[in-house]
């Protein structure tokens, strides 16, 4: 096995005395998928601004491709959060550009603000814009889209690098059913198709439940049953949940449904 995408290891995270983090420890292998809950306030978007540097760890390590990351310079950092897709909460598009300079953003910072490719830069908004099936509205703003498409343009400027690693920060968060599992079937196809790893933020416990037992088939571009391994298992998903900061449960879904303690029932009954 080599290194982890993701790893934290005894990461501790303090806001004057409001404890952030507490001692949280886990790892994600590429192409795995994890899948963050816990009550508002418990630590989830928290966690996910650790991975990317934007917060440093009072006490504990966090690692990045291998590369210990909480001691790196902001220069330092640069190269590495390349390599990583974010989708924020409500999306996060800047108002002022269109579509395709939105999702062309992650690219154009990397070369600088002055592309030497700007046509390869535009075949891969393009591509990345086709995958969530958007297009056709590349020259649109955020402001005339729907609150469903915009979180697909979020997704399609997340992946539009080909990082091995996406964090999702809420991506269903205040969708429809309908809406939300079109977002979700992106989620996996992306996991799918590219073997990606996958951190996902979410207070929709369906959402979980589509990830860890469900897989794109792109020939018929649905979702559908994922197989299940002779111990009648077969996920590469795991469950974290958080507590005030605290790791209080790591485990795959069965495990998760069993828990007896009251805060995780809440969890693992919503979750079947």
């Amino acid at each position: 096995m080599g290194s982890p995408v993701l790893e934290f290891s005894k990461v501790t995270l303090l806001f004057d005395e409001v404890v952030g983090l507490e001692n949280v420890s886990f790892r994600l292998e590429a192409g795995d998928s994890l899948v963050i809950l816990g009550v508002a306030g418990s630590g989830k978007s928290v966690l996910l601004k650790v991975a990317l540097g934007l917060y440093r760890p009072d006490a504990g390590h966090v690692y990045l491709f291998g590369e210990q990351i909480d001691g790196m310079r902001e220069k330092e950092l640069h190269g590495l959060r390349r390599r990583v897709g974010m989708l924020f909460q409500e999306s996060a598009l800047f108002d002022s550009l269109t579509v395709g300079e939105n999702v062309a953003y992650p690219l154009v910072n990397q070369s600088g603000g002055a592309p030497d490719d700007p046509e390869g830069i535009e075949s891969r908004v393009r591509e990345a814009l086709r995958f969530v099936e958007l297009e056709g509205a590349l020259e649109k703003l955020p402001s005339e889209l729907s609150g469903g498409m915009r979180r697909r343009v979020g997704i399609a400027r997340a992946i539009v690098n080909g990082p091995p690693l996406v964090l999702y920060d809420s991506p269903t968060a205040g969708l429809d059913p309908i809406t939300a599992h079109t977002i979700m079937t992106l989620i996996l196809k992306e996991r799918d198709a590219s073997e990606v790893a996958s951190v996902l933020v979410t207070h929709r416990l369906q959402n979980g439940h589509l990830l860890a037992n469900f897989r794109y088939h792109p020939a018929s571009e649905e979702l559908r049953p994922a197989p299940r391994d002779e111990d009648g298992r077969g996920s590469r998903t795991r469950f974290l949940v958080l507590r005030q900061g605290r790791l209080v449960f790591e485990g795959d879904q069965e495990d998760l449904n069993r828990q007896q303690d009251s805060y995780l029932r809440n969890f693992g009954t919503l979750s079947r």
